[in-house]
């Protein structure tokens, strides 16, 4: 499973480039659960391994897309109210004990959360809706929204595109320890081949 949703958002980056990226980041902040995390780790490997993308333009398209995503859920939020949250939740299955615990953070620390909920995968789809919903004053959450989300997008994309600079190296090793087996297999049928010829009544 895991690999064929690798292959398709591959394929998607590779047919749609920077689009593929900006509009799964916007959906994903806007509050519909799709692999935002992984589109973008995966663009910034293309970068590196492939340049049909390149770093700077991913970091500035997925910003934009993530804070234009967020401030879309805070909208819908403020005029939806918990209605909406609640029919959210159902649709998207979502556990109440993410919703709660997200509700606990925002009363607390405010917009701060918006800024650290970023890097929380079930926090980051809800956090637009919900800062709507509880009618968070929206200049500090665009503050922390764009915040926010230029540090998520700069730390994932520098993650996956210094993952590239080792993939190679990598590969390598695997090459070194793929032939290494081969040899290690061949001594090993070339013993068991002797010891049983050797066994062998002499005519």
């Amino acid at each position: 499973m895991t690999s064929h949703i690798f292959d398709f958002l591959r394929g998607a980056l590779i047919q749609y480039g920077y689009w593929a990226v900006a509009v799964t980041l916007l959906l994903e902040n806007t509050g519909v659960p799709l692999p935002g995390e992984t589109i973008l780790l995966l663009a910034s490997f293309l970068a590196y391994s492939e340049h049909s993308l390149r770093l700077p333009w991913i970091i500035v398209v997925a910003t934009v897309a993530a804070t234009a995503g967020d401030n879309l859920g805070y909208i819908l939020g403020h005029r939806g109210g918990r209605p909406l949250l609640e029919r959210y939740q159902n649709i998207f299955r979502i556990r109440t004990e993410v919703l709660e615990h997200g509700e606990r953070m925002f009363e607390r620390y405010g917009a701060v959360t918006v800024f650290f909920a970023r890097f929380v995968f079930g926090l980051r789809i809800i956090a637009g809706p919900m800062a709507g919903v509880l009618r968070m004053p929206w200049r500090k959450f665009v503050v922390a929204n764009f915040f926010g989300a230029a540090l998520w997008v700069s730390v994932i994309s520098a993650a996956g595109y210094l993952f590239g600079q080792h993939w190679a190296r990598l590969l390598r090793n695997l090459e070194r320890f793929n032939i290494a087996i081969v040899v290690v297999a061949i001594l090993i049928v070339g013993v068991l081949w002797w010891r049983n010829r050797r066994k062998r009544p002499s005519r």
